[in-house]
């Protein structure tokens, strides 16, 4: 029996809702004619309890970390490339700077695990590193039971920080080489849904690739088996960025922050997080689904629709970040857009 403390997540609050959906229907156009922008201004009204919402401060975390499963060839690059990724975010050079230099959106990147020692001080490098990369779950679980706690504890306890406290609205993503294998895994454990559906093609795998890893995978279940908890399940196939984001998510949640859920990996930490303590999907809105196989499968679980579907499966927040603007267009519409009444506009019989 675990003695790690779970925070307690209030599920989102409808004393605004009939208030909230009189505003969206009396806009100047047909009744839901802006089909999930008014599902999605609904649910962020509802959040932060008002009929005028603002989306302020948005901020993209990005959750880094190496996995032992690697060395099993589960993967078409090498473990350097987390780092040197990381790397690459910090100079402001990859697709996610890009993404979020438009968006007007921070990037932080939180060393969860990653199997390097830093020789700089950036600002936007958090380095709260369990260790060096998991083990490999192939061969013994990836880590301790006390290493998952730790991950979700230390995940938590990132969002605490004072510079964080205006923030109303959080994009989640991630990057390391070899955790679409560790996504699959607690994901499978979690939704029931078959190792061979799930698992895909990850950074690029060929289909003799994509048979090998799915070889790796089912060997390494057949060893660990299935955990029933969510703690067990982190613990037995990682991965340290994957638990971390759980817990930042859960506290995310618990501040009633707007969470923004990247792909098929961070949709694994969303996973672990409603394992653990269901009313975080109040809270959550789905960016987009990935071209990584199994996603649609584990969205159609959850009974989630996601805003874009766009083949994309880079990963490092993108899918967030090209669908925030909706957000913003949600948020906007909901507070400018005038109503029949305000516009003169004659409204149905």
């Amino acid at each position: 029996m675990s003695s790690f403390s779970l925070p307690e997540i209030q599920p989102v609050t409808t004393i605004l809702r009939d208030k909230i959906q009189h505003k969206i229907d009396r806009k100047t156009k047909p009744l839901g004619a802006l089909g999930h922008l008014e599902k999605i201004s609904l649910q962020i009204a509802e959040i932060q309890n008002t009929l005028t919402p603002k989306l302020i401060d948005p901020i993209l975390l990005l959750f880094a970390a190496d996995h032992g499963i690697t060395d099993e060839g589960v993967s078409a690059y090498p473990k350097e490339v987390t780092w040197q990724m990381v790397q690459n975010f910090l100079a402001g050079g990859a697709c996610c700077n890009v993404f979020a230099k438009y968006n007007e959106i921070q990037i932080k990147v939180v060393d969860a695990g990653v199997d390097h020692e830093w020789q700089t001080n950036h600002a936007s490098l958090y380095q709260t590193k369990i260790r060096r990369g998991t083990d490999n779950f192939k061969l013994k679980p990836a880590m301790s039971v006390k290493e998952a706690e730790t991950c979700l504890q230390r995940g938590m306890e990132f969002l605490r920080r004072e510079e964080f406290a205006k923030t109303n609205v959080l994009l989640f993503g991630e990057m390391g080489i070899g955790n679409t294998s560790s996504a699959s895994m607690l994901l499978s454990c979690i939704t029931g849904i078959p190792l061979s559906e799930l698992v895909g093609s990850g950074t690029g795998l060929n289909q003799e690739g994509r048979n090998h890893k799915v070889k790796i995978l089912s060997e390494a279940q057949r060893r660990g088996g299935i955990p029933h908890s969510g703690i067990d399940i982190i613990a037995e196939y990682g991965g340290f960025e994957i638990g971390m984001m759980a817990g930042a998510i859960l506290e995310a949640a618990r501040q009633k922050k707007t969470i923004l859920i990247d792909g098929f990996i961070a949709t694994a930490g969303f996973a672990i997080a409603h394992q653990l303590q269901p009313n975080i999907k109040d809270y959550c809105i789905f960016a987009h689904k990935s071209e990584e196989k199994g996603h649609r499968l584990v969205l159609e679980h959850y009974q989630i629709k996601p805003l874009l579907d766009l083949n994309m499966r880079l990963g490092e927040g993108t899918g967030a970040l090209a669908a925030y603007p909706l957000l913003e267009m949600s948020v906007r519409f909901l507070n400018e857009m005038a109503s029949f009444e305000e516009a003169g506009v004659s409204d149905k019989d």
